[in-house]
């Protein structure tokens, strides 16, 4: 029997409330590039003053281990306090604390009293307000569209964080040239809108009364991730391939003392995995995959190492641009497949569980390997980092496909 067609691609923007929550990511997404970028930047040139290339390099990592820790202590509560309480008030309150964070920042920027400490010491508390946002909002949208149209949500829901991606780092290049003070006060302005957003959000997942300790709650939560092996598995490949493979933090380096190209070209270079990660989100939104799911996935992360391993080599900014485009849609093949599988498979009194369990593994791969990248530059430097990186992507590819089979074998996302 042929597989029923897909619902129309315009059918999604017929949801209001759905319209409200895609805002709000695309804004916050923004948002949270613009601040990356002046972060990142500042902290570099800040170093730069009194150390070289390879130890300025291991400051820029400990933004990721910064940020990685209070996710890591946090994440598993809040995925429980997603299933709890409210979870449109929980996004409200992450945002306001962005907000305040952002604008704190903006203020001593302007006042000249930002050190690297300091800047650390923010992406901390960025680290704990996302620690909540996150499962809050991967189990809040599920519950604005119809379920036919979950696997075309997710892959808008992707795009609205990636067109956030691409204009953020090209704008926060701009803005952080002129002064961090205005790259950060945009930032905040751009949380505020996300924030007021979710108060015109009219559906909900109204919470459930649980009776059982949080502790209990948190142990089901894992259970449920460890005993299945497609949600384990997926959620594991991402962190492992991502945690090596994360060069893409050193793109300060990258700019400043390998391929010279400023501030400026600091932000086109952050927008190559966005544009990537973008453009493949629309090709899955009109198109979405139909067979061959486990495969397509793992072929992803396989790109992506190879496009990491490239982006290393590259001594053109063009050429760095367009492998980390590639690494960028790669990516996003890969994260389209493992959301939508989670997002399928897992029932809603515990989507914000398994979504905090998800998030912990992102956070790791993501803010953890901006770490690991920043350690392994210190001994081999930034462009040795990036081959690490890209090879170990490769060999956890195989590894995973090996160890996996269920996922490798699964074919329809249904």
């Amino acid at each position: 029997m042929a597989d029923a067609a897909p619902p129309p691609a315009t059918s999604i923007w017929k949801e209001r409330d759905y319209l409200l929550f895609w805002s709000c990511r695309f804004t916050s997404a923004l948002g949270v590039s613009i601040e990356s970028v002046a972060i990142g930047w500042q902290i570099y040139a800040l170093a730069r003053r009194s150390m070289d290339v390879e130890h300025s390099a291991f400051l820029v990592g400990m933004v990721g281990l910064a940020a990685f820790t209070p996710l890591f202590l946090l994440a598993l509560p809040a995925g429980e306090a997603a299933d709890r309480y409210n979870r449109k008030t929980i996004l409200r309150v992450t945002y306001l604390s962005e907000t305040v964070v952002a604008a704190g920042l903006a203020v001593l920027s302007h006042l000249h009293l930002v050190s690297t400490d300091l800047l650390l010491a923010a992406a901390f508390v960025f680290g704990a307000s996302r620690a909540f946002m996150q499962p809050a909002q991967n189990a809040l949208a599920p519950n604005l569209v119809p379920r036919e149209l979950l696997p075309r949500s997710i892959a808008w829901n992707a795009l609205a964080g990636q067109s956030g991606r691409i204009f953020g780092p090209a704008l926060g290049g701009v803005l952080v040239g002129v002064s961090p003070t205005f790259a950060y006060g945009t930032a905040a302005s751009l949380y505020m809108l996300a924030a007021l957003a979710t108060f015109a959000i009219v559906r909900n997942a109204p919470p459930v009364i649980h009776t059982a300790s949080r502790i209990a709650l948190i142990k089901e939560g894992l259970v449920y991730v460890w005993e299945n092996r497609i949600v384990f598995g997926a959620i594991s490949l991402d962190l492992f391939a991502v945690l090596l493979g994360g060069a893409t933090a050193l793109l300060p380096v990258f700019a400043r003392d390998v391929l010279n190209v400023g501030a400026s070209g600091f932000g086109i270079l952050r927008t190559g995995p966005a544009l990537g990660a973008a453009t493949m989100s629309l090709i899955l939104s009109s198109r979405p995959i139909r067979h061959r799911a486990g495969l397509t996935m793992f072929a992803g992360v396989a790109v992506y190492g190879v496009a990491t391993l490239v982006f290393g080599l590259s001594k053109s900014l063009w050429l760095s641009v367009a492998a980390l485009a590639v690494l960028g849609g790669a990516d996003m093949l890969s994260v389209f497949v493992r959301q939508t599988l989670v997002q399928l498979i897992t029932p809603d009194p515990m989507r914000g569980r398994v979504a905090a369990v998800s998030g912990l593994f992102v956070g790791a791969s993501n803010e953890l390997g901006e770490f690991e990248s920043g350690v392994v530059a210190r001994f081999l430097g930034p462009i040795g980092a990036a081959i690490f990186g890209g090879v170990g992507a490769l060999i956890v590819t195989g590894l995973w496909a090996k160890l996996f089979p269920a996922l490798r074998k699964v074919d329809r996302l249904a």
